[in-house]
């Protein structure tokens, strides 16, 4: 029997400065796939090319909101601390 439950994802995107771009989406392809053709968030296309390092899926909106709003809301260093964490290479 398959599993045809919504998943909702937190992902981060490394800008093309080098900077980080935390979001949100139900279908994470679509939404990178914006991201690099320029129809993404305002950010990133001012901040491009994007490249996907990392993406953690949730079972509810919710959750994966929370996630998102506590990475954006951290400070650089420590963005890089919960990116290693979860075995990232930022180099």
């Amino acid at each position: 029997m398959e599993n045809n439950a919504e998943k909702f994802y937190m992902y981060v995107l490394r800008c093309g400065d080098g900077s980080f771009y935390g979001g949100y989406t139900n279908n994470l392809a679509h939404r990178i796939a914006q991201h690099q053709n320029g129809t993404g968030a305002k950010y990133t296309r001012s901040h491009e090319p994007v490249e996907l390092i990392y993406y953690e899926s949730f079972l509810t909106k919710k959750a994966a909101l929370q996630a998102e709003y506590a990475f954006k809301h951290q400070s650089r260093a420590a963005k890089e601390q919960y990116l290693k964490k979860h075995n990232v290479k930022l180099n």
